[in-house]
């Protein structure tokens, strides 16, 4: 009867082992499918950062500036004096 206790401890022992092995080669699994997909959408957020980068370029570009400067939307806007503006240094 103990011979036969043991047994059923040990097997017990050994499935339950082996489950959670099981399940953590399930979760790692799981982990691995997760990288295609989230390569694709992180190659898709850099084409849209450089198409925003693109955009914010152009918008920003000096000429795109003075055409906007132009218009009456914009008249009454002042261009600053020199003694108006403060330059600050990056320490990149």
């Amino acid at each position: 009867m103990k011979l036969l206790l043991h047994i059923f401890i040990c097997l017990f022992t050994l499935t339950l082992t082996l489950y959670i092995y099981i399940d953590y080669l399930n979760r790692v699994m799981e982990e691995r499918l997760k990288i295609p997909l989230l390569k694709k959408e992180l190659r898709e957020i850099k084409e849209k950062n450089v198409l925003l980068q693109y955009e914010i370029d152009r918008f920003e570009n000096p000429t795109h500036l003075m055409e906007l400067a132009k218009k009456s939307e914009y008249s009454h806007l002042k261009h600053p004096q020199n003694n108006e503006i403060t330059v600050l240094e990056s320490h990149d």
